[in-house]
């Protein structure tokens, strides 16, 4: 696919402007995405808005055209997806859309390779989801005075999810309270989560070792209906 192309998918995931589906969260589209000003994107897609599994795949962008780099089974939240400037928070569900990935973080260090700003957790990091909060939406070390503990993840607790992880940059830049707070990529659990993307550890490793942020890599989330599918190809 040339660069031309790569126009449509951030418009519908971000307007939400999908007339004939006003329910369902926009297509991954052939055109894959405008990807923002990066040449590295990954794309997390679902079958439709109810699922809890699908495929993330990671792509470069070389001469114009979009390469697969590799891709592995994901999981979204347990009720699914939920366009990104409409979903709320506690409804477990992972927002459409295409976002940056600001930093990499984890419980484990760093695997070889890795390029991206990374920051390691400890038994001082927290991720605050308090909505009263004026670091919400932020990590914090140590917990402060105006965010709860019941209202913020210790991230040290979940130390297999995050091993190792990535930022996902939903309502981060300037958070609407009660829109969500704490979505990552990261590695699998037992299960679906309560709103991120997640992957085999293997795949976590993979993706760290690939992404550049000279590049300036994004994730694209949506669904697989319609006729410019991303599975067409």
């Amino acid at each position: 696919m040339r660069r031309s192309m790569l126009i449509g998918f951030a418009l519908l995931a971000l307007t939400g402007s999908v007339a004939a589906h006003p329910y369902e969260a926009p297509p991954l589209p052939e055109t894959l995405a405008d990807a923002g000003d990066g040449t590295q994107l990954l794309t997390a897609e679902a079958a439709d808005t109810g699922s809890t599994t699908g495929t993330l795949s990671w792509w470069s962008l070389r001469a114009g055209t979009w390469v697969k780099s590799g891709s592995a089974p994901a999981r979204f939240g347990a009720n699914g997806l939920a366009e990104g400037r409409q979903r709320k928070q506690g409804t477990d569900t992972t927002p459409t859309g295409l976002y940056e990935l600001p930093y990499a973080f984890g419980t484990d260090a760093a695997p070889a390779g890795t390029r991206y700003p990374y920051r390691r957790v400890d038994d001082r990091s927290w991720w605050c989801e308090d909505n009263d909060s004026t670091s919400y939406n932020r990590w914090v070390e140590p917990l402060p005075a105006d965010c709860r503990a019941a209202e913020a993840e210790h991230l040290a607790r979940y130390r297999t999810q995050y091993a190792r992880a990535m930022v996902i940059g939903f309502n981060y830049a300037d958070p609407a309270r009660g829109r969500g707070a704490g979505i990552f990529l990261h590695v699998n659990g037992r299960g679906a989560t309560a709103g991120c993307v997640s992957v085999p550890a293997a795949a976590m490793d993979r993706i760290l070792a690939w992404a550049d942020p000279a590049r300036r890599p994004h994730i694209a989330i949506g669904t697989r209906w319609g006729p410019t599918a991303l599975t067409r190809y």
